[in-house]
């Protein structure tokens, strides 16, 4: 017979029991209904691989190994692996370059030199996996010797006829002082410029090497073989140790490209409408009013063969004819100006005869034509006064304006004050051109007379010329 405290044991025991399945049931109910958010991830990675381990090990020296491992703290991938890396001095072969996991690979196909200190730019080629953020310019050194080289050339480059800066070019170093070896060989060290146009060699051995700047795309051999591309030269060799100074280049084309035809000849396929045929023309007005600071321009829908300046009168608006005004063709025969020293908010009339101007064919204009038009007021422009400071007289300087990529105008500079009554409104980037030999224009450089180019001078500031406005600015050099 089972006592009465042996019976409220069993009750209490009972009582735990079905409590605890009653809370085993409520969590598995609740977890088949509710869905499970996993544990949210932490701040965006945002840091470059890290070299932790290679061989042979970096900076080493009495190294003769030509396979090389560079083990990262993360798993890593290659881009564009070949353009990007720089290896000093140039080998003639391209190597191999291969990653896996967390590994980059470098196999060499030449043989080491002696005694040399070499070093790998991987540029912008290694990355991480996961966020693709980059190992820039790592770079990984050894010597063949029994020590590491680490002379270093610095410098800037700027293209010589703006003031401007090109980073695809490339800085080159050759051992051979001659002038050929540009030509003929490939050089012993290269660069490539930052987004400043600055250089920097690192590593490199004493010594004199001349200094060169070449367009950097394409050619592998990194040679100088068309004289229509960006260049530039240092005048002496350039003596490396550990005292040398920066340098500033000047690039230049010794010769412009020609330029390629825009007019997109007529399909022999497609049949010569007559629309086609006629002979048209387009004219520079701006709404129609004429700037009264440049020539009234007519261009024509093909190159003229006949052009007759008598077929081109101005009048005004009661048609007297006007004097002192001079048609003329360009010499690419598509455009005619009109230079006439115009009045402000003037209307005038062009009168032109059918027959003025023809074709090849001798296709003329469908009929004579009357051009109504009204020149723009002096409210319509703004007044300059630029202020410069530090302006060098004695080295001619010549001041160019300039709109987007077109030079506007040219004006030698006698003076520290440029003033000017009317100027057309806009934005306009300033330059400084050191004149040298004073014909008011920019002259190219050439390398075989060792004549280095005129130098631009770029002003960092814009200057916008509001109309009807005292535009005032001062410019420090």
């Amino acid at each position: 017979m089972i006592s009465a405290q042996t019976r409220v044991l069993m009750k209490h025991s009972l009582t735990q029991l079905c409590l605890f399945v009653f809370i085993v049931s409520g969590m598995a109910a609740f977890s088949s209904c509710a869905n499970i958010i996993p544990p949210g991830g932490g701040p965006r990675d945002s840091l470059p691989p890290r070299l932790v381990m290679s061989v042979p090990k970096d900076s080493a020296v009495n190294v003769s190994s030509k396979n090389i491992i560079l083990t990262f703290d993360e798993y890593v991938t290659l881009q564009n692996a070949q353009e990007n890396l720089i290896i000093s001095p140039t080998v003639e072969h391209t190597p191999l370059v291969d990653y896996k996991l967390r590994n980059v690979t470098v196999k060499l196909k030449d043989s080491l030199e002696a005694n040399t200190t070499y070093s790998f730019n991987f540029g912008e080629a290694i990355r991480d996996v996961n966020e693709s953020n980059i190992a820039k310019n790592l770079t990984y050194v050894f010597s063949t010797g029994n020590k590491i080289d680490f002379n270093n050339y610095s410098g800037r480059v700027i293209v010589a006829e703006t003031g401007k800066v090109d980073s695809t070019l490339l800085v080159v170093l050759h051992k051979n002082l001659a002038d050929t070896a540009i030509v003929k060989e490939r050089p012993r060290y290269y660069t490539r410029l930052n987004g400043k146009g600055e250089f920097i060699f690192r590593n490199l051995p004493e010594g004199k090497f001349a200094v060169y700047v070449i367009e950097g795309q394409g050619n592998y051999s990194r040679r100088y073989n068309d004289s229509t591309r960006l260049f530039a030269f240092r005048n002496d060799p350039v003596t490396i140790n550990g005292n040398t100074i920066p340098d500033t280049l000047y690039a230049f084309q010794e010769f412009k490209p020609k330029e390629k035809s825009t007019a997109s000849p007529q399909s022999k396929s497609s049949p010569i409408t007559k629309e086609d045929k006629r002979l048209k023309y387009s004219l520079d007005l701006e709404n129609g009013q004429q700037d009264i600071l440049s020539p009234l321009s007519f261009t024509f829908s093909r190159k003229l063969t006949s052009f007759d300046s008598t077929g081109f009168v101005l009048y005004d608006t009661g048609f007297q004819k006007l004097s002192g005004y001079e048609f003329s063709l360009d010499t690419g025969k598509t455009k005619v100006t009109l230079k006439y020293k115009w009045k402000e908010n003037t209307a005038l009339r062009i009168w032109i005869a059918k027959t003025a101007v023809a074709d090849s064919a001798g296709v003329t204009l469908a009929k004579a034509d009357t051009i109504r038009f009204v020149t723009k007021r002096e409210s319509d422009y703004g007044s300059i006064r630029i202020r410069f400071s530090n302006l060098d007289l004695s080295k001619n300087p010549v001041l160019q304006i300039v709109s987007g990529e077109k030079l506007v105008e040219s004006v030698p500079l006698t003076q520290a004050d440029f003033i000017r009554k009317l100027f057309k409104p806009g934005s306009y980037d300033l330059r400084i051109l050191y004149d040298a030999n004073k014909n008011g224009i920019w002259d190219t450089g050439h390398f075989g007379t060792k004549q280095q180019p005129e130098i631009v001078q770029r002003i960092p500031r814009q200057l916008s010329i509001r109309g009807n406005w005292d535009n005032e600015v001062n410019v420090s050099l």
